[in-house]
């Protein structure tokens, strides 16, 4: 008889379901160990949350304290639509965000050396570039679902955004 990798699950019974349940369970039981080696990581780190993808998969694992954090930003008001969340900056204040939808270099001008697209006091107005996100080498206008004045411009031109994060808050007028 041949040798077998350490991995290679062999069915004692030749009933086809009983040895696809018994990989089914050998898989899970590795993805399950792979979680618990990951969560160690990320608790042996100063990160705060770990996110993997593989293919279709996703996985995301948050400290406790990053997932206390998350919660009052995360509390977004019936009137919020898509990329839209709102945020209690000081108390008494309600403003809302603009958020990336994917994943890219942020950019607020259209080109080097020309002027914003916006300014924080300026106003913006629903559909109004904010600013251009570079992935895959094409760059994406990014526009408000918002209206109001511009309060905080979040993310830096030239430095990674990822898809959710915050662009610029806006307190509606």
């Amino acid at each position: 008889m041949d040798e077998l990798d350490p991995g290679t699950i062999v069915p004692a019974d030749p009933e086809p379901a009983q040895a696809a349940v018994r990989v089914a369970d050998a898989g899970d039981a590795s993805l399950l160990r792979l979680i618990d080696r990951l969560a160690g990581l990320l608790e042996r780190s100063d990160l705060t949350e770990l996110e993997v993808e593989s293919g279709e998969t996703a996985l995301v694992l948050r400290k406790p304290a990053a997932v206390a954090l998350a919660v009052p930003t995360a509390a977004a008001g019936p009137a919020d639509g898509p990329g839209v969340n709102a945020a209690l900056s000081e108390p008494g204040t309600f403003r809302q965000t603009v958020r990336a939808p994917l994943t890219g270099i942020f950019y607020a001008s259209p080109s080097p050396g020309s002027p914003p697209y916006l300014q924080v006091g300026g106003e913006v107005a629903i559909g109004q570039i904010v600013g251009l996100i570079e992935a895959m080498k094409l760059f994406n206008e990014i526009k408000s679902d918002l209206a109001g004045r511009v309060v905080r411009i979040v993310a830096e031109s030239g430095q990674l955004v990822k898809a959710k994060q915050p662009l610029i808050e806006v307190e509606p007028l």
